[in-house]
């Protein structure tokens, strides 16, 4: 087999700049993709783009199959009509050198569920029909991460909330 030559960058989406506080597949993934053909490369290789877990590396994943929803972009949901423009909270500012996970993460996760709000509306019976389709022809992993996001979500809430309590009894003792 042979392969023609061919050159390219690598380059993380979420290295892109982009207003919600991490880079996404939005219009900065697609500005960058159009620079690189305007720049004769053809090949945009990209870090694994799983759920990330300790350290949000790329390489440390919960999955093997779901995709990283930080890499969703507020932006394309508004553009399918799944939620108004005015729907999008405004991120906190922050750091523009560095990406502040856990704040990002209670962004998109709130736009996330107004997005699936809208989904479930009337006005969407193709794209919702869409969704189911995809939810049962994957249902062989997606009901088991479902459910392990489910309850990792609430083993850690509950951590955290022995975690402040311990940590306010220490105080207290102190």
């Amino acid at each position: 087999m042979t392969f023609s030559r061919a050159s390219g960058i690598l380059l993380h989406p979420t290295s892109l700049a982009g207003p919600f506080g991490i880079g996404d597949f939005g219009a900065e993934a697609y500005a960058f993709a159009d620079f690189l053909a305007a720049g004769g490369q053809t090949l945009w290789q990209v870090l694994p783009l799983g759920p990330t877990g300790y350290g949000n590396s790329p390489y440390s994943s919960y999955s093997a199959f779901a995709g990283n929803t930080l890499l969703i972009s507020p932006e394309n949901l508004s553009n399918h009509n799944l939620l108004p423009t005015s729907a999008i909270p405004e991120l906190p500012a922050g750091d523009e050198s560095r990406i502040d996970f856990e704040a990002v993460e209670k962004f998109k996760c709130s736009v996330l569920r107004s997005a699936f709000a809208g989904l479930r509306s009337k006005s969407h019976t193709n794209l919702a029909s869409a969704c189911e389709s995809f939810c049962r022809q994957h249902a062989a992993w997606l009901d088991d991460y479902a459910l392990f996001k489910a309850l990792f979500q609430r083993l850690c809430r509950e951590l955290g909330n022995t975690c402040r309590r311990r940590n306010r009894r220490a105080r207290s003792l102190g």
